[in-house]
């Protein structure tokens, strides 16, 4: 017997809109670290931050879009939602990855990509497919990536894990059990801001020291780091959600209007754009490392929180301004979930060719932006919405 299929809610135009610019500018940081290796010296220094705002409109959406639904939908219609959206693009980008991973090879740092044959890059692709952490025994990039063919999908694979955590248990927590979580959750985002290490896995992070950097790999390290910056945004951008329409069962205890301010997306936008492109507070004198800590800290504690209220709270005026925020948010999800195979190759070429002016670089990486963004739309139109419709119709 097939499910009924709950019609969507109506958008959050600004908050789309928002997740789109933060996509872009994760594609520039990415093109940009290329060449500067995460040095304090990085244009868009704070660009990673952009994972942790994902974290936290997908709380918020995800308190808004189910919590008054779970007496009309079971936990199976849940997930075969979230997959129906989530599943298909990420398919889509780990093929991506597996027929440009020879791209990449041809570069000091890159030489497992070579010698490693076909069959087993099948295999990791299939496995990728399940996004399941690959164990380091099939690492064939030998970065120590848990997602090797795209490492971007590793915040997707926690991104799961906080879905699946809401359906079985955090969606029954009255508000103030989430708001015990979401403070618990604040102490870890100070520790491992500010570099307290009680689990003593944070010693090698040197450079990475007093940031959130990581994440990506099945290392103690980068799991306790994953943890921690997905835990705050998304049970915050939850909280904010049920504090705004009472879901839980509790009172409407803010106003979506007290957070209205006109041009609210271009306010919003700018301020995302500032922060990420914030250069890294106390420089490169590691004594003053503890300054990044706090600005990041307050960054993801206060600031994220703040602009999401603004987004859900705000209105988009006229034509234009909607059109934007539908194209920026329609192609967010392809943009991200597909930009960095291109990525290995931009390293592979940069590396093979330090001697190139530097116009050439410059064109290329504006050139990798474009077809990105080209790529993600095209991905979108003729694979992920006839996919998801396809799907809709077999699973409801």
């Amino acid at each position: 017997m097939s499910s009924t299929y709950l019609s969507s809610k109506p958008r959050y135009e600004i908050l789309d809109g928002l997740r789109g610019v933060a996509a872009m500018i994760v594609v520039t940081f990415h093109l940009l670290e290329t060449y500067y290796h995460m040095e304090p010296d990085q244009p868009i220094n704070h660009g990673y931050l952009a994972v942790d705002f994902f974290f936290a409109l997908s709380g918020f959406v995800i308190g808004y879009a189910y919590d008054d639904r779970w007496d009309r939908m079971s936990l199976s219609d849940f997930f075969k939602r979230r997959l129906v959206r989530l599943h298909p693009m990420l398919i889509f980008g780990t093929l991506i990855g597996a027929l440009l991973f020879y791209l990449g090879g041809d570069a000091p740092l890159m030489e497992e990509v070579y010698v490693t044959p076909w069959w087993k890059l099948v295999l990791v692709c299939l496995w990728g497919f399940t996004l399941i952490p690959l164990p380091n025994a099939f690492d064939i990039r030998g970065w120590k990536e848990m997602h090797p063919l795209n490492n971007a999908q590793w915040s997707l694979m926690w991104e799961y894990i906080a879905n699946i955590l809401y359906a079985l248990v955090i969606r029954h927590f009255k508000r103030w059990m989430l708001i015990v979580l979401v403070l618990l959750s604040a102490c870890l985002t100070l520790m491992l801001c500010m570099n307290i290490d009680i689990f003593g896995v944070l010693t090698e992070r040197t450079l990475y020291a007093h940031t959130v950097i990581g994440g990506w790999s099945i290392e103690p390290e980068h799991i306790l780091i994953a943890i921690t910056r997905l835990s705050y945004p998304f049970f915050m951008g939850l909280l904010v959600s049920r504090m705004f329409s009472g879901a839980d069962g509790g009172k409407k205890t803010l106003c979506l209007e007290k957070f209205h301010i006109n041009g609210g997306f271009w306010w919003c936008t700018l301020a995302i754009i500032t922060l990420f492109c914030m250069p890294r507070v106390g420089g490169a004198i590691a004594a003053d490392f503890w300054k990044n800590g706090l600005y990041e800290a307050f960054v993801i504690l206060v600031c994220f929180p703040l602009i999401v209220s603004i987004g859900a709270g705000s209105k988009i005026t006229g034509a234009k301004g909607q059109a934007v925020c539908k194209l920026l948010g329609d192609i967010s999800y392809p943009l991200y979930v597909t930009h960095y195979p291109l990525i290995y190759f931009q390293m592979s070429f940069a590396a093979s060719h330090p001697d190139l002016p530097d116009s050439i670089h410059v064109a290329v990486s504006v050139s990798l932006f474009i077809l990105a963004v080209l790529m993600a739309y095209a991905s979108l139109k003729l694979y992920d919405l006839p996919i998801r419709e396809w799907l809709r119709h077999r699973l409801f």
